[in-house]
């Protein structure tokens, strides 16, 4: 999913994920009673959206991000493009390798 790509259903996720909305909008900073509004219909802003995907789309636990692991990423792809996308291919196979194994 793009960057900044519209969730047209928060709740469907949230339920899919069988998370309570204080769970859920509170792992994105957003109370319970904001989630739910969104839930009904309300525009979510640019940032909720994206701290949405980030965290319960691409399952990305943020209080491990700092900005110097972002920093080193950037610099990787942007000054060792081969060894980037060598890297990123291996995360993909192993993340393919341990859905696959049983009682996971």
């Amino acid at each position: 999913m793009p960057n900044f790509t519209k969730i047209n259903n928060p709740r469907e996720i949230r339920r899919r994920l069988g998370l309570n909305q204080q769970t859920f909008w509170g792992r994105v900073g957003v109370t319970q009673s904001g989630g739910s509004r969104y839930e009904s219909g309300r525009e979510m802003p640019k940032p909720v959206r994206e701290l949405l995907r980030l965290v319960h789309i691409e399952q990305i636990d943020l209080s491990r991000v700092r900005r110097n692991d972002l920093e080193v990423v950037d610099y990787l792809r942007s000054t060792h493009p081969d060894l980037y996308k060598s890297l990123k291919k291996a995360i993909s196979a192993q993340h393919r390798q341990e859905a696959a194994a049983p009682g996971y």
